[in-house]
């Protein structure tokens, strides 16, 4: 019990002790004697085992430094001592409260009530629900990300450290501990684990528990992922978010090649850790390249050091433009990228406003923070009771396209009005 606690306790019985004698002081004048037999023996019996504890500890200060055997002999004898004397005065408390029984009146229990209430009442609070947070970027480039995360739990009536705890994992593009951190999360009985922006989190996650309930923000189709049976009704233990990148990679290519209609040859850079959405680039940038004469070259990155490398390709074989996958470790590197770009001269066109607005030339695609927000409020929805299976999955309400003017000038470009008044914003 902590201080503060005791204090609150103390208060309580000692108010309750002043209010019941005062309304019983005739009953009391009257069982007096009575009482005073029932109380007497416990009050000697608790005496007595303070007055042999200090003694027998006395001669045992005394003696073990004289007789070293002592030591390790008198403490066990005087144990025994002890617990037999408690013994005597756990029996004495018992006899004098029963006596109590019969000789208190019976408002007493309500003031015994009265007291303990708040006592048991801290006993039962529930422990506080945990949610794991699990993305693959990086703490310090995607603070608005969990943000926006916290946000949508606030709508829901969810405060971090207040009625909720969130433990954050930031995979920092190292996908391979996926499963023995999602491992330890279903050990540890998490009530939620959301992965926002994750396909292959959400996937891992997904072969770890078909009981805690998951949130996930995907770039693919979710029941191709094998995450739900469908979009309207999940059936199981996850549902979350679809912000669909894959049917706007058509969409994103063709808005570069209106922004920079000289780039023939254009860099595709993807990341093979994150096979799910790697594999959706592959099987849908061709096509859409193709549609409007455009050649690409598919590069890989999964490290820093290889996203340098992939620049230095894209320099050497000329390549005219750089059109990036969505990746969280992509966008947890966006400051490379953007310095990398800009260094060579290279228009980039990535999925979310964060490249853009650190200095990348275009974005198209779902509002990320909107996302995150929403799989935030779903989260807190099932923090009070909702089942995944009930709740549909969600898909974006607003594409986002941004353009930095002041990058497009750096590289030459003249950015056409039609473009600027399509543009959902402009960075200047």
């Amino acid at each position: 019990m902590s201080r503060m606690k005791r204090r609150e306790f103390i208060t309580l019985l000692g108010g309750a002790a002043a209010h019941w004698t005062h309304a019983n002081r005739g009953h009391l004048s009257e069982k007096k004697p009575a009482m005073v037999a029932a109380i007497a023996p416990v009050v000697a019996s608790f005496a007595a085992v303070l007055f042999t504890t200090l003694v027998l500890f006395t001669i045992q200060s005394y003696l073990a430094t004289e007789h070293l055997l002592l030591v390790y002999l008198l403490p066990t004898i005087l144990m025994a001592i002890y617990f037999g004397s408690v013994i005597a005065v756990l029996t004495s408390l018992a006899s004098g409260l029963a006596a109590a029984y019969f000789l208190l009146p019976p408002q007493f229990s309500f003031y015994i009530a009265a007291t303990a209430w708040p006592l048991a009442a801290h006993a039962q609070q529930p422990a506080m629900p945990v949610v794991g947070f699990v993305n693959a970027g990086s703490p310090e480039v995607s603070a608005s990300r969990a943000a926006a995360f916290r946000k949508g739990l606030n709508e829901t009536g969810y405060v971090e450290g207040q009625n909720v705890a969130i433990e954050y994992h930031w995979l920092e593009g190292q996908f391979e501990r996926l499963p023995a951190l999602m491992a330890d999360l279903v050990r540890r009985r998490v009530a939620v684990i959301a992965t926002p922006a994750g396909n292959y989190a959400a996937q891992a996650a997904k072969a770890a528990t078909t009981t805690i309930p998951i949130v996930f923000g995907v770039g693919d189709d979710p029941v191709k992922l094998g995450l739900v049976a469908s979009i309207a009704r999940p059936d199981g233990n996850a549902t979350g978010i679809n912000f669909f990148f894959q049917e706007v990679v058509a969409k994103r290519l063709g808005l570069l090649h209106e922004l920079v209609p000289k780039a023939v040859r254009i860099a595709v850079l993807i990341n093979p850790a994150n096979a799910p959405v790697a594999e959706t680039m592959l099987r849908e940038v061709p096509e859409a390249a193709r549609a409007i004469g455009l050649q690409i070259q598919v590069l890989n990155a999964s490290t820093r050091r290889e996203i340098e490398l992939a620049f230095a390709t894209i320099v050497r074989d000329r390549a005219e433009a750089v059109f990036v996958a969505p990746d969280s470790f992509f966008t947890s590197r966006r400051v490379q990228f953007v310095t990398l770009a800009t260094r060579f001269g290279i228009p980039s066109s990535y999925t979310s406003r964060d490249e853009v607005a650190a200095g990348g030339l275009m974005s198209y695609g779902a509002d990320i923070l909107d996302m995150f927000r929403r799989v935030g409020v779903y989260t807190g929805q099932i923090l009070k009771g909702a089942k995944p299976a009930d709740l549909p999955v969600l898909q974006p309400t607003k594409l986002e396209f941004v353009i930095n003017l002041q990058t497009a000038r750096a590289l030459g470009l003249e950015v056409p009005n039609s473009m600027q008044l399509l543009a959902d914003e402009l960075i200047d």
